[in-house]
């Protein structure tokens, strides 16, 4: 799995966790698997199982997202994944331009292990909702902690005074097109 270290946004830090790191695994042909490390989550709040469904709003909580623009286009895919194993799948015309619903045949399956020192969140996408060919990839977090404090953690951020996990700028790392079986 390829590691990708997250970084919070200085306009929202953290009160416990310490790191966050991305993991992003191909090697089954059918599958996408992704893991986010979080270190110092004694305080991370967690939302309440909800089932295997999918659900607008995850990120209001902590929640755990993958961005997939494929090359040559301004096109790009949101996917919300979170530890009460909703999900969603959003497709963008362009920078937060025409967003709507991309249909699903199946479902990502999103798992949490969450313990006193660090929690891991493993989630697998099927590949046949992935876009075709290479893409630029944004890995992000929106991480809750108790009393309300959220932080915001991604590969890269974009200046400015918060946040935003859409701009071109968070695309900042890449996943290549799976090999041909």
């Amino acid at each position: 799995m390829q590691a990708y270290p997250l970084s919070h946004h200085p306009a929202c830090p953290p009160s416990k966790v310490r790191a966050v790191e991305a993991r992003v695994g191909q090697g089954d042909p059918h599958w996408l698997a992704l893991r986010w490390k979080i270190e110092g989550s004694s305080q991370l709040v967690l939302p309440s199982p909800s089932g295997k469904r999918r659900r607008d709003g995850l990120w209001q909580t902590t929640c755990f997202e993958l961005f997939l623009k494929p090359e040559g286009g301004d096109a790009y895919f949101e996917f919300n994944l979170s530890p009460s194993e909703g999900w969603n799948l959003y497709r963008f015309d362009s920078y937060r331009e025409g967003m709507g619903g991309h249909p699903v045949q199946r479902k990502p399956v999103c798992t949490m292990r969450p313990g006193s020192s660090f929690a891991i969140f493993d989630a697998t996408i099927p590949r046949d909702l992935l876009p075709e060919g290479d893409c630029a990839m944004g890995l992000s977090a929106v991480i809750e902690e108790e009393g309300g404090i959220k932080s915001y953690w991604a590969v890269a951020h974009p200046d400015g005074d918060k946040p935003d996990f859409h701009d071109p700028a968070c695309f900042a790392a890449r996943l290549a097109a799976p090999d041909a079986a």
